[in-house]
């Protein structure tokens, strides 16, 4: 078959969040492997890949190497890429559908990636927290994979996504970050207690919390993250006679001394610690900042930032765990307090 026959067996997917090179890698072992592509077929050249696929010539060139790599292909200077092997076979073909693209959802993918190995296919979507669009992109790829990974976020639509869930196989379920009430039979989950871990995590924090009176978390209205979260933060407050309010938007809110502040979402750290500072307030001293979810900059900026964060590359890992080990079950993971001085 000649090369340029060949392009028709090799599809990029516009909507795929999955790195084009790694997309170009699984198209053509996909081919190899129902038999469009055959060993000794010459395969398009680097030029012919990037015209015809709309992508880089360093996007076909790192897919190529991939493929150079797994002993799939090889080049013969002056000829051209052939394939040299198709004695190979990949059991497993996986959708990722996570909610959104984030640092730690890059953390879950490149951990789960890792664990999984190169035996595997993986295609990442990401539908926005958009129930219309999840219920899109599963109905389409609902027969195409031996494992389908979710992430049930939803800035509406819970009540709805647990019925689409529900028709795909239990052995073919994987249920991450989050568990969503009403799906049915045994599959597996690697997941979050929200409630537990927020609970747990002031706990941990009560000494430095002592010397503040009201406790005070930023919540917007319409956010996809879980109600539960809210639960624990009340459930403490109560148990440790903290003043609670749930902030729905931090530029119209007053800060004072004696307060803390738990922010959800890095816009509105930046904005809160800019409104501190402004009003010529002491953080750790005079207002206490706790941040959700762990990065490295966060060690840094004024001396530490307190964070509440679960272990990202574990769920990503212990998913993978659960596909490679054929396990029906659900596993949380743990959360932890990094006290630093904004506390």
């Amino acid at each position: 078959m000649k090369s340029e026959d060949l392009l028709s067996h090799i599809i990029i997917d516009e909507y795929s969040a999955t790195p084009k090179y790694k997309q170009l890698v699984n198209a053509i072992l996909y081919a190899i492997e129902i038999g469009k592509i055959e060993k000794g077929n010459l395969l398009p050249s680097i030029n012919e890949l990037s015209f015809a696929l709309e992508i880089s010539r360093d996007t076909a060139e790192k897919g190529y190497r991939r493929l150079r790599k797994l002993g799939v292909i090889e080049s013969i200077p002056g000829k051209g890429y052939f394939v040299i092997n198709t004695d190979f076979s990949r059991k497993l073909k996986i959708c990722l559908l996570f909610n959104k693209l984030s640092t730690h959802k890059k953390i879950i993918y490149d951990s789960f990636s890792k664990a999984i190995g190169e035996s595997a296919a993986i295609d990442l979507y990401v539908y926005n927290n958009d129930f219309t669009l999840f219920r899109s992109l599963l109905n389409a790829k609902k027969d195409d994979y031996t494992h389908y990974v979710i992430i049930p976020h939803f800035n509406e639509g819970d009540e709805k996504a647990q019925d689409i869930i529900n028709t795909i196989p239990r052995e073919k379920l994987i249920i991450l970050d989050k568990l969503l009430p009403g799906i049915s039979g045994d599959y597996a989950a690697v997941y979050e207690n929200f409630a537990l871990d927020i609970y747990n995590a002031l706990e941990q924090a009560l000494t430095p919390l002592s010397k503040y009176n009201t406790l005070k978390i930023i919540f917007p209205k319409g956010s996809y993250f879980p109600r539960e979260i809210l639960d624990g933060f009340y459930r403490f407050c109560q148990q440790y006679a903290f003043e609670p309010k749930v902030v729905d938007k931090i530029a119209d809110e007053e800060i004072n001394a004696g307060q803390v502040y738990i922010s959800l979402m890095e816009d509105d750290l930046v904005y809160l610690i800019e409104k501190i500072i402004s009003q010529k307030l002491e953080v750790g001293q005079d207002v206490g900042v706790i941040s959700y979810n762990e990065t490295p900059l966060k060690r840094i900026i004024l001396n530490g930032i307190t964070t509440i964060s679960t272990d990202f590359a574990m769920l990503g890992t212990e998913t993978a765990n659960c596909i490679l080990n054929n396990i029906v079950g659900k596993v949380q993971v743990p959360f932890y307090l990094n006290l630093r001085k904004s506390l």
